[in-house]
């Protein structure tokens, strides 16, 4: 299915005037970018590239496409004809995903034409910043859960397509599986499901239900023991399964106490092995009040599908070079950097991230001049001046790895577009899912501790900007 529909009006209204004018062939560089993160938040997640990739693909105007927009009224015949042998062929730079940013950084940069490239902006933003809204809050809730693995449970709680979305950018930034089958088929995320509370009050006992459960799913299953009264449904979950009940899951109430006292109960019957998995409107909050219960996994829905209380990243699309040019915004509170740009992660000599440095791409890896103008965004608790981090920070090296022993810095924009093709295939679909996942893991470990403290504080690294003079 072609998505060149899944756009604003004011992209054509803008692509209509431009082929008028002549602007539509002039070269330019828009830039993705948050102005800043949500509020007390640390770091965000970059993800959506893997899904994006896809949409580009499919981002075509075949005859129903421009029906549809001939009849909305949004085309003439000479943009209409235009858009009849639209495909992107320009370039694209992007973060890795599952990469941690940070405000002001540019972790997206989209290069071609105007016309090609000004099509691409609600496209790029609704992908991008739904999944890294999911991605950020994810990532938190992993830190917060401090090892215990965390379960994906949000599809009811969302839009059937957001879902499969969310389950996605929630694997990638480290949970453990996912409810939703439509994920476990097209990005290979493991999936998991016990019960609900229908299934207990669909039999006529909840001792028999335990058993019908058990008869068809195995002695390592997990019974969900809070229909009625938690002590009485772990007797009857253990009754029904001996001591090799795979666990429990607790949905409502005290969650630290219930899971305490349940811990004392199956101990008790000699299921000292049998989990204890909580849910019930978990988010990391609550999760990290629950670090000294003895609870074994969380199942997260409703917090983790709409971000946790900030449902997108906060991206804008925005240009910032025309034929070589640098151009910028200047309005009140939303301005802009203009010129293309290059972001470098600094590395202290143990592999700790210090900073992001954002010079123009022009910059070489070179010793600094002597003259360097230097501002500072989102500085972290305790982080020094912006002169004395630029002075700590250049030179930059490029490196685009974290190798032991190498160079510590790493260029974060790397192609992933050129000429219109993706340069690796395997950057979508599973294979994509599964090395977002693992670039995820090495970056956010990369990351100062404070990064997984998940109450109110500031971003845990320093956006340094450069501008030669």
């Amino acid at each position: 299915m072609s998505t060149a529909l899944m756009t604003d009006h004011y992209e054509l209204t803008m692509l209509r005037a431009a082929l008028r004018s002549g602007a539509a062939n002039r070269r330019v560089v828009f830039e993705v970018f948050t102005r800043s993160l949500p509020p007390g938040r640390r770091f965000g997640v970059f993800a959506g590239t893997g899904r994006l990739l896809d949409a580009l693909a499919a981002f075509r105007f075949a005859p129903p496409e421009l029906a549809a927009l001939r009849a909305a009224g949004a085309v003439d015949d000479d943009t209409a004809a235009w858009l009849a042998d639209y495909r992107f062929r320009g370039d694209i730079r992007a973060f890795a995903e599952g990469e941690p940013f940070f405000p002001g950084t540019p972790v997206l940069a989209v290069e071609g034409t105007f016309a090609e490239s000004v099509l691409l902006e609600t496209l790029v933003l609704s992908i991008l910043n739904h999944d890294s809204a999911i991605a950020a809050a994810a990532a938190r809730m992993v830190a917060a859960a401090g090892g215990r693995p965390c379960l994906e449970m949000g599809s009811r709680r969302t839009h059937e397509a957001a879902a499969v979305a969310a389950a996605r950018a929630a694997y990638l930034a480290g949970f453990a599986a996912s409810s939703n089958l439509e994920a476990a088929r097209t990005y290979a995320v493991p999936s998991v499901g016990t019960s609900a509370h229908a299934f207990t009050l669909v039999h006529p006992t909840e001792a028999a239900a335990f058993a019908a459960q058990v008869a068809a799913l195995g002695r390592d299953t997990t019974l969900l023991v809070d229909t009625y009264d938690v002590a009485e449904g772990i007797a009857a979950a253990v009754a029904a399964a001996g001591p090799e009940l795979g666990a429990i899951r607790i949905d409502s109430g005290d969650l630290g106490g219930q899971a305490t006292a349940a811990r004392a109960q199956l101990d008790g019957l000699g299921a000292t092995d049998t989990r204890i998995i909580v849910t019930g409107d978990l988010n990391e909050h609550v999760i990290a009040r629950l670090a000294q219960a003895p609870v074994d996994g969380y199942g997260v829905g409703t917090s983790l599908v709409t971000g946790s209380g900030a449902p997108t990243a906060g991206f804008v699309y925005k240009l910032v070079e025309v034929d070589g040019v640098a151009v910028a915004k200047k309005s009140v509170g939303k301005t802009s950097r203009g010129g293309r740009k290059r972001v470098v992660r600094r590395h202290d000599p143990s592999g700790r991230a210090v900073a992001d440095v954002v010079l123009p791409a022009y910059a070489a890896a070179a010793p600094a001049p002597a003259a360097a103008a230097v501002t500072a965004a989102a500085p972290a608790a305790g982080a020094s001046s912006a002169a004395t981090c630029a002075a700590a920070l250049l030179p930059v090296a490029a490196d685009s790895g974290l190798r032991p022993g190498g160079t510590r810095d790493r260029e974060l924009l790397q192609p992933i577009v050129v000429g219109g093709e993706p340069v690796d295939a395997d950057l979508v679909g599973p294979t994509g899912t599964r090395r977002a996942r693992e670039h995820h893991g090495r970056a956010f470990a990369a990351l100062p501790p404070t990064a997984r403290d998940v109450r109110f504080g500031q971003p845990c690294l320093p956006v340094v900007h450069t501008t030669r003079v």
